[in-house]
């Protein structure tokens, strides 16, 4: 069966001080903007708790949630509020007002646990059991559109564990301020009493100056995005401008998909990269990210092939990822800045390319990643990057080309949240890859230096992909021994 809804309430922000009573907008930035066209990004994180009954989760887990909860978000206010965008021509905004709060839902699910949480195949339309329904977004008497951005949901598997489920939108933050919101909210949650947050060193930054004014002088770069979204906003994205009213997908959906974690140990990362270098000596970026997206690539446009799908070899392909600006501006942002910074690497190349064997096709499709990467990350300019990718990007040039992105980032370790329950996180699972054909990334739970690969496929794609993916590893650590 679907969870058992035990309890919906709506949390707010502790009133610690006089300074947290106060509204909170922050305009958002070029860097968010590009993101309203996005769908909301949808995650799990299971922990094991195998002597957690209902009655401890009831009386003792779930009331020191709420408590840690509102006191997390009087530091991450922006993910209490709301995004407001002007039925005019004005800028969108975050906007926090005293009374705004997280929609948080209290579940109790009987579906098999371990299996939920291992890296065989499985049916992806599990999963929504644990995940959260954002609340919809309504219009104002002024034509202005307000959405909240985040919703939560605890379910607890009796016996076995406990799922904290996430849905938000991205342009409010990035996978950094998302994860950084994750771990503060674990850090509080176990300790025995109140934390300052000054001894913790990600406490956001809020401060739109630099991101606004120094790499934005005029507002050019917010004027360009906005008219993007504006040309390409559509009825299925997560903001459609020019409706009077808005929906939402509702859970649980039907996905004819199934799930998989792939898991690549330091070992066979080492030996992908050195048989890129050897059969690619002259290209720079071989690195664990460029060979393991790239094989993924291949290997996902080798499976859609071999099911049947209509295909053309001169077909354009493109690979996308984004990539942290923080620690890239000239100034730096600091890493703690909350909100949106990354731009695109974009990878293009064509569909015969990556069909070639041999693995011929992974170290194709390992230039294309490389370059791109050199291209667009490579710059010493100050905001040098901004330009380089071509930001902000206009997703319409993707419109009838088969795309293949990323989520999450191994950068931001979300194994390393741990709320207090017997251990750190033990699966993180990104449920909307469900609606496209992408992968996640994340860090090995259980081996250093390893990395996890989420995918979402139909069964027979699925199958396919495997097979491929086999093959071509024995071939690479055969050579590469």
């Amino acid at each position: 069966m679907d969870a058992e809804k035990l309890e919906h309430c709506k949390i707010q922000p502790s009133p610690c001080t006089d300074e947290h009573d106060q509204e909170l907008s922050l305009p958002l930035t070029h860097f968010d903007i590009p993101f309203l066209l996005s769908d909301p990004t949808l995650r799990l994180i299971f922990f094991n708790s195998p002597t957690c009954s209902k009655s401890h989760f009831v009386d003792t887990i779930v009331p020191q949630l709420k408590k840690s909860l509102a006191t997390t978000l009087t530091h991450f206010l922006p993910l209490a509020g709301n995004i407001i965008i002007p039925g005019g021509t004005g800028t969108p905004l975050s906007r926090y007002v005293p009374g705004d709060s997280v929609s948080l839902t209290i579940a109790q699910c009987d579906k098999d646990f371990d299996h939920l949480t291992g890296n065989h195949q499985r049916l992806a339309d599990e999963f929504y059991a644990c995940v959260p329904q954002l609340p919809p977004a309504c219009r104002l008497s002024d034509d202005s559109l307000v959405f909240s951005v985040l919703a939560l949901q605890i379910t607890l598997f009796p016996g076995k564990g406990i799922c904290v489920g996430l849905s938000n939108y991205h342009a409010v933050a990035d996978e950094s301020s998302i994860i950084n919101f994750l771990k503060m909210w674990a850090v509080v949650n176990r300790s025995s009493s109140l934390i300052d947050p000054l001894i913790i060193t990600d406490v956001p930054d809020f401060d739109r100056t630099a991101a606004l004014v120094v790499r934005d002088p005029g507002g050019k770069l917010v004027s360009r995005a906005m008219e993007i979204v504006k040309k390409n906003s559509r009825a299925n994205s997560a903001v459609e401008l020019s409706s009077s009213t808005t929906t939402l997908t509702t859970f649980p959906i039907k996905t004819n998909r199934v799930r998989v974690t792939l898991v690549l140990t330091d070992t066979v990362i080492k030996n992908m990269k050195k048989y890129v270098s050897v059969n690619r000596p002259n290209l720079c970026h071989v690195s664990s990210f460029t060979v393991i997206c790239a094989y993924i690539w291949s290997c996902s446009i080798k499976s859609e092939a071999a099911v049947g799908e209509e295909t053309d070899e001169n077909e354009p392909v493109c690979f996308t990822t984004a990539a942290d600006c923080r620690p890239r501006l000239v100034p730096p942002l600091p890493a703690a800045y909350f909100g949106n910074c990354v731009v695109f690497v974009i990878a293009e190349s064509m569909h015969g390319l990556l069909l070639k064997g041999n693995n011929e096709g992974f170290l194709i499709a390992a230039e294309s990643i490389g370059e791109a990467i050199r291209e667009t990350l490579d710059t010493s300019d100050n905001d040098g990057i901004l330009d380089s990718a071509d930001w902000p990007v206009d997703f319409a040039r993707f419109d009838g080309k088969r795309v293949m992105s990323v989520a999450g980032s191994p950068r931001f370790d979300a194994y390393e949240v741990d709320f207090g329950w017997g251990g750190r996180a033990n699966k993180y699972e990104f449920v909307h890859l469900d609606t496209e054909k992408s992968m996640s990334l994340c860090k090995s739970r259980e081996f250093d230096g390893g990395f996890e690969i989420g995918l979402s496929r139909t069964k027979l794609e699925m199958d396919a992909f495997q097979d491929f993916f086999r093959q071509g590893l024995e071939i690479i650590m055969r050579v590469s021994a």
